[in-house]
């Protein structure tokens, strides 16, 4: 599973990066976790406002913060789904 954080470095974006890390750990789940920070990168996602999540090439979240259970509940349903 990749995990990709997408941001330009603001406080938020580091922010849920960490959360990111912290819910993969919490998820039990082997993730490659990426910051992306170049524009022409995260322009390629459709996104408009960062911090975004996304996880195997799916936008789950763009311009907020996600709760930590609300991310352990996308991973974990991601792996779940990847199983079958």
């Amino acid at each position: 599973m990749k995990i990709r954080v997408l941001g330009t470095g603001c406080m938020k974006c580091k922010k849920l990066y960490k959360e990111a890390e912290k819910a993969i750990a919490a998820s039990g789940v082997f993730a490659e976790l990426e910051k992306v920070e170049n524009l022409d990168e995260i322009m390629k996602f459709g996104v408009m406002m960062t911090p975004a999540l996304v996880i195997d090439e799916e936008v789950k979240c763009s311009g907020k913060l996600p709760r930590n259970a609300e991310i352990v509940n996308w991973i974990t349903t991601k792996a779940a789904e990847s199983q079958k």
